[in-house]
Formats: C-alpha cells, sequence, structure tokens
C-alpha cells in the first residue's frame, strides 16, 4: 500500500491522444523518485512501461486508458507479462476519467495491492493417433477469458472451433501427425504457449511444421482477416512458409467470392511459435479496431463501431457472437488443417 504524490509521465490528453508515455526511459528523466508514476495506455506494453517506471523509482504506477474510444475508456485490466516479468512495485490500471484527475497538478492517491497469488493453469492438448510425427500440423487457440467476463468470442469462438475441427478429424487418418492445442494462461501474457515450447527439445521443434492459430473468430462486426503471413500489408511478414499458409486461406475465400483483408501477425499465441520459427497462420474477425466505411460496405456491420464492442468486457456472452463470422471460419479451419493434415506443410 503506497499514499504519495502522483507525477505524470508524457502523457497526452488532448485529442487525437497518441502517446508513448512511459514507453522510454528517457521520459522519466527528472522523475521524483518515490512518486506514484501515472502513465497512459499506448504504444508499447504495460511491462515496458512499468518496468521504466521501477528503475527511475516510482513507488508504484497507475495505468489509466488511452481516451480515444469513448465506448473502451474504463479500468485496465491488462498483464505486466512478459515485459514486466521483473517488476515488485504495485502497478493498477485506471480509467481515462480517473487518469485525468489524477493528472493535475499536486494530485496525490493510494494504491494497494494484494500480494500477488500462484495460481496453476493448464494447457489441453490432443493428437492423432497417426501421422508422420516429423511433420506436426498444430492448431491452437487459448482458453481462457479475463476476469472481466466469460469471454463467449474471445475466446470461446475459436476454442469451440478448434474443438469441432479435432472431433470431425477424429475421422480422418492423416498424412501427418495433427496435434490441437487450448492454451491456459493466454489472456496472463501467452504463458500457456510459451510454457509449452519452452519444454520442447531442439528436436521437437524442428517437428512442428506450422502452426495455425485461431482467436477471436466471431466478432458481432466483423472483418474477414487473415494473417498477414507475407507481410505485404504490415511490413513484418512470419517465419518462411507464413506466406503460403495465408495464400492459401485467400484462396479459401476465394473460391467463395468473399473479399479478406491482412492483419499482422502476433498478437496472439501464434507470436512465441514465430519467434521459434515457425511458420504461422490463421483467421481472425476483430477486437477492438474500429470498422471504417469501406469495411461496412464489404462486410456489411456498422461503421465507426468495434469489430467486437465487448472485447474483455462482461458483456461478451453468447449474445456478443456473429454465428455468420462463427460459421465460416469454422469452414476455414476445417479446409486449412484438412489440407496440411493431408499435405506438405509449407
Amino acid at each position: 500500500t503506497v499514499t504519495v504524490t502522483v507525477t505524470a509521465v508524457d502523457i497526452n490528453l488532448v485529442m487525437p491522444r497518441a502517446n508513448t508515455s512511459g514507453c522510454e526511459a528517457a521520459d522519466f528523466a527528472g522523475f521524483p523518485a518515490g512518486h506514484i508514476a501515472l502513465v497512459q495506455r499506448g504504444t508499447c506494453s504495460f511491462g515496458i512501461k512499468a518496468s521504466n517506471a521501477q528503475a527511475a523509482g516510482a513507488a508504484a504506477v497507475v495505468i489509466f486508458n488511452q481516451g480515444n474510444d469513448p465506448t473502451r475508456e474504463g479500468l485496465i485490466i491488462g498483464t505486466l507479462l512478459p515485459d514486466g516479468a521483473g517488476v515488485t512495485i504495485p502497478v493498477v490500471g485506471a480509467s481515462f476519467a480517473n487518469g485525468s484527475a489524477l493528472a493535475q497538478a499536486g494530485s496525490s492517491a493510494t494504491v494497494a495491492v494484494p500480494l500477488p497469488q500462484n495460481l496453476v493453469q493448464y494447457n489441453v492438448i490432443v493428437e492423432s493417433p497417426g501421422g508422420d510425427a516429423n511433420n506436426v500440423v498444430m492448431v491452437g487457440g487459448h482458453l481462457d477469458s479475463v476476469q472481466a467476463g466469460l469471454g463467449i468470442n474471445d475466446n470461446g469462438s475459436g476454442s469451440a472451433a478448434i474443438l469441432e475441427v479435432a472431433l470431425q478429424m477424429a475421422k480422418v487418418k492423416p498424412r501427418n501427425l495433427v496435434r490441437f492445442a487450448w492454451w491456459g494462461g493466454g489472456e496472463q501474457g501467452r504463458l500457456g504457449s510459451i510454457d509449452y515450447l519452452s519444454s520442447l527439445s531442439a528436436g521437437e521443434l524442428e517437428d512442428i511444421a506450422l502452426y495455425l492459430n485461431f482467436d477471436a473468430v466471431g466478432s458481432p462486426n466483423f472483418v474477414r482477416f487473415v494473417y498477414d503471413g507475407d507481410g505485404s500489408a504490415s511490413g513484418a511478414p512470419g517465419p518462411a512458409g507464413s506466406e503460403a499458409i495465408e495464400a492459401l486461406f485467400e484462396g479459401f475465400h476465394a473460391d467463395l467470392g468473399l473479399a479478406v483483408e491482412p492483419t499482422a501477425i502476433g498478437g496472439s499465441d501464434d507470436a512465441p511459435f514465430a519467434a521459434a520459427g515457425i511458420p504461422v497462420g490463421g483467421v481472425f474477425s476483430g477486437a477492438t479496431g474500429i470498422k471504417t466505411a469501406e469495411q461496412a460496405a464489404i462486410y456489411g456491420g456498422t461503421a465507426g463501431v468495434a469489430y467486437d464492442p465487448c472485447y474483455h468486457l462482461a458483456c461478451d456472452t453468447f449474445a456478443n457472437v456473429s454465428l455468420e463470422a462463427l460459421d465460416l471460419n469454422a469452414d476455414a479451419i476445417a479446409h486449412a488443417v484438412l489440407h496440411y493434415a493431408m499435405n506438405a506443410a509449407p
């Protein structure tokens, strides 16, 4: 428990509220040691912000919401991992309104954080009884939700879709071994997938031919996103072979006469696999991004509203899921899994 003066760190309360608050050590030049650091969401991870604040001598950190989307400016519930693994000072989230109030000169605050607890979470991993074990096709999605709600889209939709595909694949004798994974600790910083990969030997890692990730595939104001394996849109390609996975999903939609858009890889449990040099791919229906008028003209839905207005909120219930998006994405998942189960990896 800390009660002390609050010092704002490179925040921006004026629209548009783009900022790099707390992302660089230089942001804390002259920071009074022992104060509470007030930093704003944006640009870098919460862990980086908290680590820089601790290095500058902050007694605690308050991270408040950015303030650009009036529908999503409540209390932040986030994670410090993996970038903030060494943080030992208390760190809490706050709404944009609370952050704006604390930013006023002379503000003080009390930050009270209970002692952390270690909780056990589990990965659930199954694989086909047959198939080439030197050419493993992995399919995964995180099994957990945030504490705020049930997480039926994020990530009940992806978890349920790959479960159904796994049940159907039980009828198939694949040429390649197919391994399904439901990750624990995904919302705490991809802990499950990171732990799994760290448990593998070099040979076992080499046996994984590719990884397909499915996180939120039933967003109510959806766009048909495909992971940008070749980096043509994001400028950040995945490991060699990722471009072929992207092309496979693009071809599936093209055969149905449906448009798709690329989305950057690395936003979910695909990130640890990509970091390990394993080709990655997947489909995604969107989260906090705001649908443009052009997207609404192509995909339907409402422009100016988030792809998933209930992302990480209590309203992420079954009513929040687009069955249209889920049905199509489940077909795309089945198509890709069966293709790679029976054919050479990219």
